[in-house]
């Protein structure tokens, strides 16, 4: 793969969403209170901003678990991944893909190979793998599962060709 044109991941902020949940409710809890105090044009115009401004924390809301990662995109343009687990929150606009970067495994089905001196032999391979770079997964692969199990059977079918079999010698 060529190296000038490959994604590589980088960090995004997100902030704690606790605060922002706490910032939402409270803004639309605030105008209704106002209200209460002095009703009239000033509950006119602070309960459509203050809902506004509660709809706007509480969309930017995601939730990560232990071994997740959120890959932030803006209209197209990569912005980051963010691997801090817990309540986030991050900027609405960004669209939000989750991946998951646990460790996997993968059994190979056998396949029938030639090994170094043309013997024919069965060989399979049980493989764990684990996403490194999230921003490489996503963006240079069209389906990073598919990619692993095409390449996992090209490295084993690459291995058997490497060795004998049988070493006589």
């Amino acid at each position: 793969m060529d190296k000038k044109f490959a994604s590589q991941e980088r960090a995004v902020y997100a902030a704690s969403g606790f605060s922002y949940v706490v910032i939402g409710l409270l803004a639309m809890i605030v105008p209704v209170a106002l209200f209460m105090i002095a009703p009239g044009l000033l509950w006119a115009v602070c309960v459509p901003i203050g809902v506004l401004f509660g709809i706007w924390c509480w969309s930017g809301l995601y939730m990560l678990q232990p071994n997740q990662a959120v890959l932030m995109t803006l209209f197209g343009s990569y912005r980051g991944t963010d691997r801090h687990e817990g309540l986030r929150w991050a900027n609405p606009f960004y669209s939000k893909i989750k991946v998951s970067v646990r460790a996997r495994n993968f059994n190979s089905e056998k396949l029938k190979v030639n090994d170094m001196r043309g013997n024919p032999i069965e060989i399979a391979a049980a493989i764990v793998w684990k996403i490194q770079d999230t921003a490489q997964a996503i963006f240079d692969v069209d389906n990073y599962e598919t990619y692993i199990l095409t390449q996992s059977e090209a490295a084993v079918r690459h291995l058997a060709l490497s060795y004998p079999y049988d070493d006589l010698d």
